[in-house]
């Protein structure tokens, strides 16, 4: 059987769309207001380069501006040596850490580990991620109590500090409402397992850009992993950070309101300095290039 790319659960927009319906109607009025004769009709038709501008006008304009002034250049990446670890390696990693949870969608597993599934491009490997709403005896009853519950198995793995230690609740941390959405969506794509695979990436293809410009230019599939992700994947891929010239990631589908007062102004981070790990949560306008949010890719078959 052939390799197939798991279709985005996000349609690509097409011209039997609205949206691709209206830019037709664009193209369609300035050809009209042309009032081409036959001749001419036929020249233009005939003229070499329209889908090369066609394509030019999409590909500069498909992606926003806004918050442009808010990206850095930057070299950096994965010194340490990290690199995505086998699925069946990770889910066995899970199990081992949190007692009593259960098991990834079976068919979804075997057609990753039968190579029948390509990744999303940007996607930098598979990654299984606990279903913590499945299992609140595990994880809690809220997200924040999950995220608290992953920090505490941060620590008890690696050297590792928390900034914001009592502020790991309701008021100050929630996730994106579209990081609500998706991860309800993969859910239940895949069947409601204990444990959730998605394609990620840790950092790299966001890196120099503020979370909120991170954010504005992600693609249509993507989406922002939050510090419960994210913490997981420091759990089951102990070579990222481990040195203080390692790419710090940043939370993006998590929002953090540092005065407790609803504005939620901020997103976390894991960083790594004084050879510890530490969670914190800085602004979403601040670029720097040692910084890089990840993201996973909302995909189902």
């Amino acid at each position: 059987m052939s390799k197939k790319t798991l279709a985005p659960s996000n349609i690509a927009v097409t011209t039997r769309d609205p949206k691709g319906l209206k830019f037709l109607s664009i193209v369609e009025a300035a050809y009209n207001g042309a009032v081409l004769s036959d001749k001419e009709a036929q020249h233009v038709n005939e003229a070499s380069g329209l889908s090369d501008l066609v394509e030019k006008f999409i590909a500069e304009n498909r992606v926003p501006n806004q918050f442009a002034n808010e990206e850095v250049s930057s070299s950096y990446g994965y010194l340490s040596g990290y690199k995505p670890a086998g699925i069946v390696a990770q889910i066995n990693r899970l199990r081992e850490v949190f007692s009593g949870i259960g098991f990834a969608n079976q068919d979804l597993l075997a057609q990753i580990e039968n190579g029948k599934l390509e990744l999303p491009k940007g996607a930098e490997g598979w990654f299984a991620i606990p279903n913590w709403m499945k299992n609140p005896a595990i994880f809690g009853k809220t997200y924040a109590e999950a995220v608290q519950k992953v920090l505490d198995m941060v620590k008890q793995s690696r050297a590792f500090y928390n900034y914001r230690e009592g502020s790991i609740d309701d008021k100050h941390l929630r996730q994106s409402a579209r990081s609500v959405e998706v991860w309800k969506r993969v859910s239940d794509a895949q069947g409601n397992p204990d444990i959730l695979i998605i394609s990620a990436q840790f950092g790299k293809r966001h890196v120099g850009r503020s979370v909120r410009r991170a954010r504005t230019v992600m693609d249509s599939s993507e989406f922002g992993l939050g510090a419960f992700a994210t913490g997981i994947m420091l759990l089951t891929h102990p070579k990222r950070l481990m040195n203080y010239d390692d790419l710090w990631v940043d939370c993006a589908g998590d929002e953090f309101a540092p005065d407790c007062v609803g504005v939620f102004s901020r997103a976390p981070y894991f960083d790594f300095n004084d050879d510890e790990v530490k969670f914190g949560a800085s602004d979403v306008g601040r670029a720097n290039d040692y910084c890089g949010s990840s993201s996973g890719f909302c995909s189902q078959s």
